[in-house]
């Protein structure tokens, strides 16, 4: 049998290097601060309007190419892709939070 250089009792398994992908980890509450952020950091928003209930168009102003740059940093994000049919459906931070809840390969 090989033999291992660090005996396995000694190698450290970070979260972000975990064996598997889950949302298990992922509660509600930290995908929609995940988003928020995502959101906050475009400079064409307005951060004091980034609410759980903002709408991307309606109440933060982003139009659809402004949404489609949100959906991709979304999915680089949680390490998923989104179909482009999915995708138009994510209209509201609200919208990609559910989307993203029910994804079991998000992290």
């Amino acid at each position: 049998l090989p033999v291992l250089a660090t005996p396995l009792s000694k190698l450290k398994i970070l979260p972000s290097q975990s064996l598997y992908s889950t949302t298990a980890g992922l509660s509600r509450s930290n995908i929609e601060t995940r988003i928020m952020d995502i959101l906050r950091s475009f400079d064409k928003v307005d951060a004091t309007k980034v609410t759980p209930e903002a709408h991307f168009a309606d109440d933060l102003g982003l139009d659809s190419l402004d949404t489609v740059e949100v959906v991709m940093n979304i999915e680089e994000d949680f390490s998923i892709e989104i179909p482009d049919k999915e995708a138009d459906e994510i209209r509201s931070i609200k919208d990609a939070v559910d989307y993203i809840a029910k994804r079991d390969d998000a992290h």
